[in-house]
């Protein structure tokens, strides 16, 4: 990432390799100088043992493979973590925006859901940090809109919002890369 674009954004399906590619990044960007530091902000919530699970088995297995790579666990406020966690020397892998949506969309206080204003608006935040913050940026998401349109209106919803936000983050980025099958496949910018 060193020779890299500035910003990353990593899209695939569920277990396409997206987030082992955006650890590679890190990892890349450490080895690249002993003044590099690396910080995951991690959007997921462990709201069942099954989740408590997967977060475990994640943090383990990035341990070995990015042992410099710092966590930070963010469900909401994307943006001002971003902001916080960046500098110059500093690459912050952002994973995975489609639990952020979850949460700004479905949280678990149902009242506290935002409407599709407040999620542009948040949207439109994380893109303002995205291109306002020195260090760079890689970002994970879910590309779950090649299927089948789902039955329920919820459903359907939530699939709408998430290609929205795929399309705002993927033109802040300089660089885009569809994972599947665990091979990258660079849509916008010359990746390494």
């Amino acid at each position: 990432m060193a020779e890299g674009p500035h910003s990353e954004f990593i899209l695939g399906g569920q277990r396409s390799g997206k987030s082992r590619r955006a650890e590679m990044r890190a990892r890349q960007w450490l080895d690249a100088s002993p003044a590099h530091a690396a910080v995951l902000i991690a959007t997921a919530t462990a709201w069942d043992d099954e989740m408590r699970e997967r977060i475990a088995r994640h943090q383990a297995d990035r341990a070995v493979r990015v042992p410099g790579l710092r966590t930070v666990e963010e469900p909401a406020a994307l943006a001002a973590a971003l902001r916080r966690c960046s500098d110059a020397q500093t690459l912050v892998v952002i994973d995975c925006l489609t639990l952020w949506l979850t949460h700004l969309l479905m949280p678990a206080d149902t009242a506290a859901a935002l409407s599709d204003a407040a999620v542009a608006a948040a949207g439109d935040d994380l893109c303002r940090a995205i291109a306002e913050v020195p260090g760079p940026v890689v970002l994970v998401g879910n590309e779950i809109g090649l299927g089948v349109i789902p039955m329920g209106r919820e459903v359907r919803h939530f699939v709408d919002a998430l290609g929205r936000l795929n399309q705002q983050v993927a033109a802040a980025c300089e660089g885009v890369t569809l994972m599947a099958a665990g091979l990258p496949l660079t849509l916008k910018g010359a990746l390494a």
